[in-house]
């Protein structure tokens, strides 16, 4: 069930945002005159190794104008849709990681093997809710791997939503505020 609503979202997506992903490739052509995609590898269900696509947001490490804008809205993870119909990726799962980044965090283990059990995810708990630090990111990893059903992705595919319109700050206040008010009922 999670393999249909991978590819009907992602193709529903490619069509809805066929006109941005456009724009933004002729931008990133022809005004910063750079590759539109980003490829890199990463690390993907039973370790297999996978070429992640984004739109190229960074020259020398150092984001460019319309790349700033990009990451800030999420747009530039929009060809990964592509990788979700190739079968690399889901939409819901754990960040997809590059081999040093499984190395750097210590993940390299057999405590840590459960996070490659899924497909890697677009979108996922420890991407709206874990931040950066490292343990926070592993705990929502493993809780989404252990308990996800298709009401949490298509919850968390609200969620992500909601953060690209409004932002992640916006979203996660109005959370904690809600999850706060049912604790003191």
């Amino acid at each position: 069930m999670k393999r249909i609503f991978d590819i009907l979202f992602s193709l529903i997506a490619l069509t809805l945002f066929s006109v941005p992903m456009t724009v933004v490739a002729i931008l990133l052509r022809w005004k910063e005159r750079h590759p539109v995609l980003f490829k890199q590898e990463r690390v993907g269900l039973h370790g297999k190794v996978f070429r992640i696509l984004k739109f190229q947001t960074m020259v020398n490490q150092i984001p460019t104008p319309i790349g700033t804008k990009l990451r800030k809205t999420g747009l530039d993870e929009l060809p990964q849709f592509i990788n979700v119909l190739k079968g690399d990726m889901s939409i819901v799962g754990p960040r997809a990681l590059t081999q040093q980044d499984i190395e750097r965090l210590g993940w390299n283990d057999r405590y840590h093997a459960i996070r490659w059990h899924i497909k890697p995810g677009i979108t996922g708990l420890a991407q709206i809710y874990g931040g950066q630090h490292r343990k926070i990111s592993w705990f929502f990893d493993k809780r989404y791997t252990q308990n996800h059903h298709l009401f949490l992705d298509f919850f968390l595919v609200m969620m992500s939503f909601l953060i690209n319109i409004f932002g992640k700050t916006s979203i996660q206040r109005l959370v904690l505020c809600r999850v706060n008010k049912k604790r003191s009922i």
